[in-house]
């Protein structure tokens, strides 16, 4: 039985997937989806696959279309083409009440006039299930979530965390064949963000075939969770792949600048090496070596990407640097961002609380592992 929440509180209810710690986990596939609302295209035909049992993160800005797509998947608005699969099934032309998902929403849709315990059965008990299984899933889903304790209290009587943890119960004790979570964090404070990405995290750990497609805003938290993020962009993916991989060597000037901070340098390639892992590129004067993923020739201008945490101030030149002058060092407890410039771009870099800044204005030698960097194909600055 299936419980899905809209962000209006409404519920609908649908017949249970076999129980998700007994089978294999149902990918969930995108093919050439386009949705419109109103004669505007929000999603332009979307392809994407999620593999069974694995967190799949879709970001991206405001109106790039992720939270329509994930709602596609849920039912609630109907592709103007394309078809979307949970596992061998087409689910495109089916109600959402019998797609056998769950779902959870940033503002919690639990029901005010019922406890806990009831909210978290209340799907079970939309199919008249078994009094005794109901309350033996109640009791997993409760315990699973951490909140045994809270079993005969209200809503209202309950953190925002604690309501979140509540709706993730309602939505698993139905035994979802795929979890859908759109930005279900958005709405608590940075710490109980911060626990909960963690509780999360250990939740499909204890539940590895559970397939999760999970919606954010927040980069670290996709990156924390995902073990693959979809980048979207004007309604079409712009990125995709691994986590870590992504986050190491973007594919896209938008995805390096949307999936965490990163400094973009204007090089000119100079020369491949032999074994086609590196490259040497002009910066100005410097002659760097940097990490090469791209087919490219002597001579073509590209970008140098080169995360904030991966620079560093050196005393004196070294092999693969560069000069820079400092413009700002702000202190933020546990580290301190420094503003540089170099070739007339301006260059972040995180360096330790207690390391001593130089001055404002003077020259600097900044330095970073070939490895650390990689190279990506030139394009508009996102605007």
């Amino acid at each position: 039985m299936l419980t899905i929440a809209d962000r209006d509180g409404a519920a609908s209810v649908a017949p249970s997937a076999t129980q998700a710690a007994e089978v294999a986990g149902s990918s969930i596939d995108f093919e050439d989806v386009t949705v419109s609302y109103g004669g505007t295209v929000v999603l332009d035909r979307f392809s994407l696959s999620v593999a069974p049992g694995e967190i799949l993160a879709l970001i991206g800005p405001s109106g790039s279309g992720k939270t329509t797509a994930l709602r596609a998947v849920a039912g609630f608005v109907r592709p103007a083409s394309g078809r979307i699969r949970i596992g061998e099934q087409d689910i495109t032309d089916i109600p959402p009440y019998a797609r056998g998902l769950g779902m959870v929403v940033q503002n919690y849709a639990l029901f005010p006039h019922m406890r806990v315990d009831q909210n978290v059965a209340f799907g079970l008990r939309a199919q008249n299930a078994d009094p005794a299984l109901i309350a033996t899933r109640v009791g997993e889903c409760l315990e699973l979530v951490g909140m045994s304790s809270f079993a005969r209290r209200y809503p209202a009587q309950l953190s925002g965390g604690q309501q979140q943890r509540v709706a993730i119960a309602r939505a698993l004790a139905i035994r979802p064949r795929v979890l859908l979570l759109d930005e279900p964090l958005s709405a608590l404070d940075a710490q109980i963000r911060r626990n909960m990405v963690e509780e999360l995290g250990r939740l499909h750990r204890d539940l590895p075939n559970l397939t999760v497609l999970y919606v954010t805003h927040d980069q670290s938290e996709a990156l924390t969770l995902a073990d693959r993020i979809a980048i979207l962009r004007d309604g079409r993916l712009n990125a995709f792949g691994p986590s870590r991989s992504l986050y190491q060597a973007p594919t896209s000037r938008f995805a390096a600048e949307f999936l965490g901070r990163a400094n973009l340098l204007p090089v000119t390639v100079s020369q491949l090496d032999a074994d086609g892992v590196l490259a040497r590129v002009r910066l100005g004067e410097h002659s760097l070596s940097v990490r090469c993923e791209l087919q490219l020739a002597p001579g073509h201008g590209c970008l140098l990407c080169i995360r904030p945490h991966a620079l560093r101030l050196a005393d004196l030149p070294t092999g693969n640097g560069f000069r820079a002058t400092v413009e700002t060092a702000l202190w933020q407890g546990d580290t301190q961002n420094v503003t540089l410039r170099v070739e007339g771009v301006a260059l972040n870099l995180t360096v330790s609380p207690s390391q001593a800044m130089p001055e404002r204005g003077s020259a600097v030698w900044v330095d970073f592992a070939p490895h650390e960097a990689t190279l990506i194909a030139d394009e508009p600055a996102h605007g």
